[in-house]
């Protein structure tokens, strides 16, 4: 299995701090987000990584070099980072991941590396959901009685929806498939470059082609978007997760 890490936004609410890093190289305790993110993949038995950069492109391709100079890493560069969003990124890693099992996160998740085990060994393709209560802004899943999605977005209503998506998904090679067969037809067709990835999920849906639900809501994860979520974090996050790598 590849693991694809999404690195190309400018996350402009977390100014300044983000003025003259990216976000995914901000630390909370011990270690910056990506290195927590790479060092989850490496627990979790995955070697090779694709990692799209976009702002601050070098700063975190000298990072991620210096810190794991043996790790095999596939750097590509999405140039127009500042016009669309991270459906563009995903569709950039095709030369890669098409056909292919993969495990797709952000860069910016803060969370216990323990989830990654519990999405990768479920059946089928997986993405992990923790269970609060629900706004506006979430990323947000309804979900059959079997536990397969039957929707994915920041529309559903709160009511209905079973909780939100971490941000970690889970594709089997015929998922993958599909996907960028997808995403061939709204980028290249459609123009629909400046959404979020998961409109390809939701129209796969129709297709037959869904997700499965792991509920991790009793791992640690929290989401940062603000200065001020980063400062909770650094309040937040179990002392077993502050320092070292997992």
């Amino acid at each position: 299995m590849i693991g694809v890490i999404l690195a190309a936004g400018m996350a402009k609410r977390l100014r300044p701090l983000t003025d003259e890093r990216p976000k995914c190289l901000l630390k909370v305790g011990e270690r910056t987000l990506l290195q927590r993110t790479v060092d989850a993949m490496l627990a979790a038995g995955i070697s090779e990584l694709v990692v799209v950069t976009g702002y601050r492109a070098n700063m975190i391709r000298d990072f991620l070099t210096e810190t794991y100079p043996s790790l095999n890493i596939h750097f590509i560069d999405n140039p127009d980072y500042a016009h669309n969003n991270n459906i563009f990124s995903l569709w950039l890693t095709r030369p890669y991941v098409d056909g292919r099992d993969f495990l797709l996160m952000d860069s910016d998740i803060l969370c216990d590396p323990a989830i990654l085990p519990e999405v990768i060994s479920a059946e089928g393709s997986a993405l992990a959901l923790n269970r609060h209560e629900l706004g506006e802004e979430e990323m947000k899943i309804v979900a059959d009685a079997h536990g397969r999605i039957i929707e994915i977005s920041k529309t559903c209503s709160p009511s209905e929806a079973a909780g939100e998506s971490v941000g970690i998904e889970k594709m089997t090679a015929d998922y993958s498939s599909a996907l960028f067969r997808e995403l061939e037809k709204m980028i290249v067709d459609e123009g629909l470059i400046d959404i979020f990835y998961e409109r390809a999920f939701e129209r796969l849906i129709p297709q037959g082609h869904t997700f499965r639900i792991v509920d991790t809501t009793s791992f640690f994860s929290i989401e940062l978007d603000t200065p001020e979520d980063f400062e909770n974090a650094q309040r937040l996050i179990p002392a077993e997760l502050f320092t070292g790598r997992v």
